[in-house]
């Protein structure tokens, strides 16, 4: 069988289960992934006697698919286990199914799943200065160990980067004997390897995927989006996939791929949108009936966003939807509704109110709606048929703030010849209603949801503006997508320095009245050379 190799390894398994082509590999296989393990691993992984933790290292851990992804990587690259990529698959997926994370064990802290490198950790403080600082939250939070493999794992740190302790923050405290008496028995308390939450998931019926599914998301450049995405079963829980729906201008969108799932309720696909490869990282709720998670493009996992899959079986009702989800006192508009089981004229909430149904489908409808001039401001439920869903659509009388978000981001300069491409950063605007105290910027706000923004740069503080960020560190096209410099150095800055910057990216709503804007801080740093699964 073919040896897997390093570049392989490198590009993150060729996304889990699916082959570097973006399909899976068609060969059918001998051994099942235990007993790839007992064959290929035991020569290193001794058998414990234990049958409840059969192989030693291995059966004291549970991670995500991508956290296995990562030992595998590390087992081929560095311990140079011959393994071949269909072996890799197959215990990959045997590790995933059997020593998984439950779903209620990956809750806030799916973000390290799903590449969403632009979002701001609250990591408890023990944990910020002693793991943290190299890595996420998410990274260890996604693990369950036994004490002793905690342990473990803290030797594993100074053995293989063995100037660890001469880090910042680490040379100015013991660390090592930090990380053993006080990190290591914190982490085996918070994050056990024996829970209640996966031992009900081990024993709970799985969902099946099969179905009809309505989607929605955004994919930057191109806007938002709904579809119905047609799941067919290909045996051991992989699938194939067909797509067809339209962006939010009315324009048709189609296309088709793959997809596998992990642990009963982790979904990864790969799939062509009109020509983009895009991937999908979701989790299915406990029920099976919703999938929430991210869609990015495949080459740029910072060029993505949330979306949702609703399944549209028969029974199903809800409506997971609305676009766009604000409407302005005195106006009339076109919105559409998007989820399962449509049926009937919507209720739109006091003072708003169905003009025409211009196109009716049980998972997308499209209406002409208007908001009388004296609609009180705020949001509205929905109703149509038997499903009611709270506060989807806002009714506002003037945008009182804008939002950009993310927030705080970060983008590397990359490209110009070398070997590691630009990370790029895509921006969106969120309209605010002032609420009843009149006010914009406190807690009774109104969430207007995603709107048409202008967008600029300018440099975030003096020394920016002394350094000329703003001409050297990129550019921000009318999408909100910034792309940096180029890398290596400049000569025309001062000490040749390269194109990294300190900005502030200005997203700006047109009012009607006026021009509404909002500011986040942009940091256009150095090429990252090192990627992982879990960020």
């Amino acid at each position: 069988m073919k040896q897997i190799s390093k570049k392989s390894a490198l590009l993150i398994g060729g996304f889990l289960a699916l082959a570097g082509n973006g399909t899976f590999a068609a060969a059918a296989q001998p051994m099942s992934g235990e007993q790839i393990i007992q064959q290929q691993c035991t020569a290193c992984h001794t058998k414990t006697g234990d049958a409840s933790k059969p192989y030693s290292r291995i059966s004291q851990q549970r991670k995500t698919p991508e956290g296995w992804q990562m030992t595998l990587h590390r087992m081929v690259s560095i311990h140079q286990a011959k393994i071949s990529d269909a072996e890799r698959k197959q215990v990959l997926k045997y590790l995933a199914d059997t020593q998984g994370l439950a779903p209620a064990e990956t809750a806030g802290l799916r973000y390290g799943l799903e590449r969403d490198g632009n979002l701001v950790e609250n990591n408890d403080p023990a944990y910020a200065e002693m793991c943290a600082r190299c890595h996420s939250g998410a990274r260890f939070g996604l693990q369950r160990r036994t004490r002793a493999e905690w342990d473990l794992l803290v030797q594993f740190h100074m053995g293989q980067i063995p100037t660890l302790e001469l880090h910042s923050l680490a040379r100015d405290r013991p660390w090592f004997e930090l990380a053993m008496n006080e990190v290591a028995p914190k982490l085996a308390e918070d994050f056990p390897f024996e829970t209640a939450a996966w031992k009900a998931w081990q024993a709970a019926d799985k969902p099946t995927f099969a179905h009809a599914w309505t989607i929605a998301g955004y994919i930057p450049g191109k806007g938002d989006f709904d579809a119905v995405m047609q799941v067919r079963d290909q045996g051991d829980d992989r699938y194939a996939l067909e797509i067809a729906g339209h962006y939010a201008d009315g324009r048709p969108l189609s296309g088709s791929g793959q997809a596998i799932t992990y642990t009963g309720y982790e979904w990864r696909a790969a799939l062509t949108l009109d020509g983009m490869k895009l991937r999908q990282i979701l989790a299915a709720n406990e029920q099976g009936t919703q999938m929430t998670g991210r869609l990015f493009m495949a080459g740029a996992n910072e060029l993505g966003a949330e979306m949702v899959a609703q399944r549209a079986a028969k029974g199903d009702h809800a409506v997971t939807r609305v676009m766009p989800s604000h409407i302005r006192q005195g106006t009339r508009q076109e919105i559409t509704l998007v989820g399962a089981g449509l049926q009937g004229t919507p209720e739109l909430g006091e003072g708003v109110r169905v003009i025409k149904t211009l196109s009716a489908g049980t998972n997308r409808m499209r209406l002409l709606v208007e908001a009388d001039k004296q609609a009180a401001v705020g949001l509205r439920d929905i109703r149509v048929g038997q499903i009611q869903v709270p506060a989807m659509l806002a009714v506002f009388d003037q945008v009182a703030r804008v939002e950009v978000v993310p927030g705080e981001s970060i983008a590397r300069v990359g490209g110009n010849g070398m070997p590691v491409a630009k990370v790029k950063s895509a921006y969106r605007a969120v309209g605010y209603a002032s609420g009843a105290d009149g006010k914009p910027g406190t807690a009774d706000d109104i969430r207007l949801g995603h709107m048409p923004a202008t967008w600029t740069l300018k440099a975030f503080d003096e020394t920016a503006e002394q350094d000329n960020d703003l001409k050297y560190a990129g550019t921000i096209d009318a999408n909100g997508i910034f792309t940096p410099g180029d890398a290596g150095p400049n000569p025309e800055r001062k000490m040749s320095t390269n194109n990294v910057g300190n900005l502030s990216v200005v997203g700006s709503v047109d009012d009607g009245g006026g021009q509404v804007s909002g500011e986040a801080h942009l940091l256009v740093t150095v090429q990252r050379f090192v990627r992982s699964s879990v960020q």
